[in-house]
């Protein structure tokens, strides 16, 4: 098919490759523009954006589709289908309407749980046990449009954002691949009442530990903003990343350590820190940083 594809970050790159390399012919790639990023405040492409440079296919950052000669642009593409995943920007019911056959999405949760922009990390924030990737015929609402194809996706104890990411990534590409080739044969499906959940974006307080919570809320927090924003504490002044930790039996006043080894009182049972990251330091095991850093019985985590 003729297609255009619409994506932005990490999660979308895996998706635009299996399309290319399933011999579409991707006429064009919409991402978002430029941003500046690092230490030196230089503008940066996104992951799709440099992906689709890479193989040399034309790429457009326009900052809205809103505008009359935006959606004439996209219509003169001639395009079969637009293919979405994780754009990052609403499109207008002029552009969803341009291609034959339309857009389809591919979201990374069992619509129509988690609708929205953070749904990998709000379902291991919840504590579900599974999620998955919905093929979805777009329509003008928020993740609202009929259902073509779904694979659930299991969510384990030790599972973290990041490995969910990748999980949903893969699963999308290969999903995105044969709801294309089989669309004109794919039942849409409408999306149930029930069971609605907005998965709101991601803010950088999150990361912050409240000890006064349960043990297993922050677990939970430690695996679903793990790569980014990232959970933490503070401890003798200092800031102190969580990178992984485990619940543990215990009990007290919250935030106190309950022996020398990092287990913590919480709000209902304790939580063992297992990886952690002390400011301007490499990542180490609990047991690497006590070495060199005592936590004893007692010592009070902010």
């Amino acid at each position: 098919m003729r297609l255009c594809f619409m994506g932005t970050p990490d999660f979308s790159v895996s998706i635009l490759a299996a399309l290319i390399d399933a011999g579409h012919d991707v006429v064009c790639v919409y991402s978002q523009p430029p941003r500046p990023a690092g230490r030196g405040h230089k503008e940066q492409l996104t992951p799709v954006h440099a992906f689709a440079q890479s193989r040399g296919i034309a790429v457009r950052t326009p900052k809205s589709l809103k505008g009359a000669d935006e959606q004439q642009a996209f219509r003169d593409l001639g395009l079969d289908m637009a293919v979405v995943a994780a754009y990052g920007l609403i499109l207008p019911q002029a552009v969803l309407e341009a291609p034959k056959l339309g857009c389809l999405n591919v979201h990374a949760s069992l619509l129509p749980r988690w609708r929205g922009a953070a749904p990998i990390q709000r379902a291991i924030l919840a504590g579900d046990a599974e999620t998955g990737v919905t093929i979805m015929q777009m329509d003008a609402g928020l993740d609202t449009g009929d259902m073509l194809l779904t694979q659930k996706v299991a969510i384990t104890q030790q599972t973290t954002a990041g490995m969910l990411h990748d999980q949903l990534a893969e699963t999308g590409a290969r999903l995105i691949v044969e709801a294309v080739a089989r669309y004109p044969e794919l039942e849409h499906v409408k999306q149930p009442e029930l069971g609605i959940t907005y998965a709101a974006k991601l803010a950088k307080d999150e990361g912050r530990i409240d000890w006064t919570r349960p043990a297993v809320e922050i677990e939970r927090q430690v695996r679903g903003l793990n790569p980014w924003p990232g959970v933490w504490c503070v401890l003798n002044e200092e800031r102190l990343k969580v990178l992984a930790a485990e619940m543990t039996d215990g009990s007290g006043v919250p935030g106190t350590a309950l022996d020398d080894c990092l287990a913590v009182a919480c709000g209902e049972g304790a939580l063992r820190l297992t990886r952690v990251q002390r400011a301007g330091k490499a990542p180490m095991a609990a047991a690497d940083l006590l070495r060199g850093f005592a936590v004893p019985k007692g010592s009070r985590f902010g």
